[in-house]
Formats: structure tokens, C-alpha cells, sequence
């Protein structure tokens, strides 16, 4: 630990005695300072309950440490360059956001980048104790293929256009502000009116895995009910963006089903899997590239589909799969973009991609 006493605070821009009034008024959390060829962060939370800082990714929990007999527990957390990483404080078992920081994700989550994280334009900050609008037009979706209901939010931003098809849609609608976001990106010119449709998953494992059941439903069922919503929308012309086990299933669609998904936004997705790695000890120590890289070395023809792939800089073990699938899509014949995000295994750190690749998809 560096700090060694109170006027160390002072090194993170922090003035005031700690746990004193005068020390919370001015308090943000968290700071970081030079260190290396990384940074030093600096994380408060105010309260009488030992507390540890939980992490999305990239590291184990952190536990805080207090400050004598104070309200005021901290922890320093050193971090490599070129990184965005989400995280709850962990106390009793309950999970909460970082009231000291504005950049929330959900009720119970907070955003930590470092000064050199790139920019993420067009996403609001939305703090802990913020509650994102939900889009108005929705549909009841009875599905016979997938079994039981679930509610599919519909929202036009810039009026309506092609379809983009988001996975895991609840994340995107409850956690990380994704209708402000592509509302700003079609005001700000830098991709076309789109129809956003947050794809709701029960099952993650069982509807994201190299199965059709998904995508049959989403083709016979789904689709025609958002064209009969009344929201303008282009299914032709849809994009598939999925993240993880979504990214996978994404890219099953293309291969598998290549009338209806030629354009796909994927990030740092599941390339690793087989039909039995969940069961191993070490899921990614299986075939590089897994069972996609296993059907696209049967050369499909890719020509005419677009797969933009992203992958977090941190992900290590994810990259070896990820570049085998990125460089066999394009000998297949696939328009491919490759990009890499500062982040872990976090969709704090997609975001960026995420409106990026699905503009370049329409494109």
C-alpha cells in the first residue's frame, strides 16, 4: 500500500482530513495517478461495514481498508493502461454502486476507466441511482420454438430503419444506456436511422449455443411481429450485435443461417466454445477457435456478409480464438473488421464498439 498517511490523499487531488465533512463534500471516487506503465486508483466508500470492491472482470475482489477509526475506507487498486472496468462495492453480500462516482451501470453497478481509456462518445453518464427510460413500443412475444413469454422492447432511433437486433437485450436496456447512445450516434451523423429490438434471454447457455432453435424463432416469430408493431423497420438490411456467448450465437446465425443475418457486431465473443466445453475444468483450453473455427475451415461462402469483431486488449486468453476465427471469416470470403477495446471481458468496455461496428455494418 502507498498510502502512509493523510497527506498521501492529497496525491489523488483529495484535500480535507478523512472521514471528515469538509473531506466527503469534495471526495470522487475513483482517482488515479501515474504509475509506471499503469495507474494507481484510488477507491472511497463511506460507512461502519467492512466492505471489498467486486470487479466485472480482470481482477479478484479488492477489500478496503479503513481509516483508523473513520467512516472512511479505501482502497488502492493498481491497473494496467488502457482500461475500463465495471464494479460494485461488496458488503454483507449485497452489491452497490460507488455513490462517489457519476458513472453508473444499473442500480448496483459503477464504471472505473483510467485517464488514457479512450473516449466513449455519444453514452450519457448515468449514475448509480439513475433509472433508464425503457423504450414505449413493446411486444408480447409467445414463443412456440423457445417456449414461454417474454417482452421485447422496440425503439426507432432517428425514426427507424434496419433492424439492429440486440442480444442479451436487458443489459442493454438496464444497465448501459443504449437508446440514448444510438440516438446520439444517428443524430451525430455517424450511422443511419435504426430500429433497436432488446432480444431478452432466458437461458443463456442453452439459446446462445451453436443451436438453430434461436434463430428459427427469431426469423418465423419475432421479425414479423416487430414489422407488425408499427415501428418502422428494415429486417433486410438487419445487424446481430452480441457480446460473449451473444457474439457467438451471432455468428452461428451468419454461418447458418445466411438469408437472415449477413451483418454482425460482435464483441469478444465465445470462440473457444465446443458442445462440451462448458463441462470442462478449463473451457478455453479446448480447440482454438472452437466450433466455429471447426465450420469455417468447411469454407462457406461468406462473400456479401459483414462481421465486425472486437475483442477486450485484456482478454489473453480470448485472443488466440478470436484471431483464428477473425483471419478464417475472411478467407471465407467475409468483409472483415478488427478492432481491439480497453477493457476485459466487460461491456463497460464495448461500448464504444458497439455503435462503431454496427454503424460499419450498414455501411
Amino acid at each position: 500500500m502507498r498510502l502512509v498517511g493523510e497527506d498521501t490523499f492529497a496525491a489523488f487531488g483529495l484535500s480535507g482530513a478523512p472521514g471528515t465533512d469538509d473531506f466527503w463534500a469534495s471526495a470522487r471516487s475513483p482517482v488515479a495517478i501515474p504509475d509506471g506503465d499503469g495507474w494507481v486508483t484510488l477507491f472511497l466508500r463511506r460507512g461502519s461495514e467492512a466492505a471489498s470492491i467486486g470487479f466485472e472482470s480482470w481482477s479478484e475482489p479488492v477489500p478496503l481498508l479503513r481509516w483508523g477509526a473513520t467512516d472512511c475506507w479505501y482502497a488502492e487498486v493498481r491497473m494496467p493502461a488502457r482500461l475500463r472496468v465495471t464494479y460494485q462495492f461488496m458488503v454483507d453480500g449485497a452489491a452497490y454502486g460507488d455513490p462517489c462516482n457519476p458513472v453508473g451501470a444499473g442500480g448496483d453497478r459503477s464504471v472505473a476507466a483510467t485517464p488514457d481509456a479512450p473516449a466513449q462518445p455519444h453514452w450519457p453518464d448515468v449514475g448509480a441511482d439513475g433509472v433508464l427510460p425503457l423504450p414505449r413500443a413493446r411486444i408480447r412475444w409467445s414463443s412456440e420454438r423457445l417456449g414461454g413469454r417474454r417482452t421485447v422492447r422496440v425503439h426507432p432511433a432517428g425514426g427507424g430503419g434496419p433492424v439492429v437486433l440486440l442480444l442479451d437485450g436487458d443489459d442493454w436496456l438496464y444497465l448501459h444506456p443504449a437508446t440514448a447512445a444510438f440516438d446520439s450516434a444517428v443524430a451525430g451523423g455517424d450511422m443511419p436511422p435504426v430500429t433497436l429490438v432488446f432480444l431478452p434471454t432466458r437461458d443463456r447457455k442453452t439459446e446462445f449455443g451453436c443451436r438453430p432453435a434461436l434463430w428459427e424463432a427469431v426469423r418465423d416469430e419475432l421479425l414479423p411481429l416487430v414489422v407488425e408493431s408499427g415501428v418502422p423497420a428494415d429486417p433486410e438490411r438487419m445487424v446481430v450485435a452480441g457480446q460473449s456467448l451473444g457474439g457467438l450465437s451471432a455468428l452461428y446465425a451468419a454461418l447458418e443461417f445466411p438469408d437472415l443475418v449477413s451483418r454482425v457486431a460482435c464483441q469478444s465473443a465465445s470462440l473457444w466454445w465446443t458442445p462440451d466445453a462448458a463441462d470442462l475444468a478449463d473451457p478455453l483450453g479446448g480447440p482454438v477457435g472452437g466450433a466455429v473455427a471447426a465450420r469455417l475451415r468447411t469454407r462457406p461462402d461468406l462473400s456479401g456478409t459483414r462481421i465486425a469483431f472486437d475483442v477486450g486488449e485484456h482478454e489473453t486468453r480470448m485472443l488466440p480464438h478470436c484471431a483464428l476465427v477473425e483471419t478464417l471469416a475472411q478467407q471465407a470470403g467475409a468483409t472483415v473488421r478488427v478492432s481491439r477495446s480497453a477493457s476485459d471481458h466487460d461491456r463497460a468496455g464495448w461500448r464504444h464498439a458497439l455503435l462503431r461496428d454496427v454503424g460499419w455494418a450498414l455501411a
